[in-house]
């Protein structure tokens, strides 16, 4: 009997850790999370004590389909990393990081041959120091010969370092351009191509820095969960794409970045918070007037709409301080029938 009922409570854990693990994966999936020891470990602390303080946190922000951010996570005292999205950007940081190695490496040969250059015509010059003294001390054609020797393997010398000086300028030509690419790559969203969370926060600092009036946006794609379950990601990625479009064209020569997820960002420069709610509510207008379309069957996607939060921001306070106030406003937007701006001052 006790052989039994050990191998029965054995049974009772593993199906119930079994179910456990689903849960998390579903919770990952649900909420675009990549299923690393940071998300997991959040995820477990959620889907392990289901009507827990931090578990209803979660059911509360998430009511009507709205995903979790990566600032709603840190507010719950996650420690969270980004978006799965932001994975490819990790890479391109390590592989900038590899060409910074590279160039550096390319630096050092630089100074090592230029040494070696400075040391061969030192020794030059003491040679034809002496042979120049023999010259004057023999008055006769043999040290002539020697200075005529001496020159001709010298200038060899030079030819030789020319080239190699010419093929490690061209290494360095590639790698400089190499390392300018991957520089932009760590601060772009691969899937719409726009600055990413990185490449915001930058431009807010040096913005900030020069004193000019800036306002944040933070835009978010409504119900966009529903049209990852009932057509896919694939059409989700073309929705994000087409909302990125529409915020650039509408916000032209201000910043639109792909802040993770569904979620976009906008900076705007030297207007004030009217001229820029009015351009939001254009790039609003037009992604709701549209009506979508399957490229594969044609079948109606229908209406694809996003709330926005907009505030003022003064130059003396960091980005988190304003983005968390038009985080704020954009839930408010949610909350209040989505497809609508709402806004601050600051």
């Amino acid at each position: 009997m006790r052989a039994g009922t050990g191998a029965a409570r054995l049974a009772m854990v593993e199906d119930n850790s079994a179910r456990l693990f689903d849960r998390i994966g579903h919770f990952l999936a649900e909420h675009g999370l990549s299923p690393d020891p940071r998300h997991y470990a959040f995820a477990y602390r959620v889907c392990s004590d289901a009507a827990g303080p931090l578990a209803q946190a979660v059911a509360s922000l998430t009511d009507g389909g709205i995903r979790l951010s990566s600032r709603d996570i840190e507010a719950l005292g996650g420690e969270i990393g980004a978006l799965s999205v932001a994975a490819p950007t990790e890479n391109a940081v390590q592989k900038a990081d590899g060409l910074v190695a590279q160039t550096q490496m390319q630096v050092d040969g630089f100074t090592d041959m230029m040494h070696a250059i400075r040391a061969e015509t030192q020794d030059f010059g003491r040679d034809l120091a002496a042979s120049a003294d023999a010259i004057r001390e023999s008055r006769d054609t043999v040290g002539v010969d020697e200075v005529v020797r001496l020159t001709g393997m010298m200038l060899g010398r030079v030819r030789n370092a020319e080239n190699k000086l010419e093929e490690a300028t061209h290494e360095a030509t590639v790698l400089r351009a190499k390392l300018e690419e991957a520089r932009d790559n760590a601060r772009r969203d691969p899937l719409t191509d726009l600055p990413n969370r990185r490449a915001f926060e930058e431009a807010y600092a040096a913005q900030a820095a020069s004193g000019a009036r800036l306002c944040v946006a933070v835009c978010d794609v409504d119900h966009f969960k529903m049209v990852n379950d009932r057509f896919g990601h694939a059409v989700g990625d073309r929705v994000l794409k087409a909302i990125g479009e529409a915020l650039i064209k509408a916000c032209g020569g201000q910043m639109v970045a792909r802040y993770g997820g569904e979620e976009f960002a906008v900076l705007f420069s030297g207007v004030d918070l009217q001229v820029a709610r009015a351009t939001l509510e254009e790039a609003r207008g037009s992604v709701a007037a549209k009506r979508y379309r399957l490229r594969e069957s044609d079948e109606p996607l229908g209406a694809v709409t996003f709330s926005a939060g907009l505030t003022e921001a003064s130059c003396e306070e960091m980005l988190g301080t304003a983005f968390a106030r038009a985080d704020r406003l954009l839930y408010a937007a949610k909350h209040a029938g989505r497809n609508q701006v709402q806004t601050a001052n600051s």
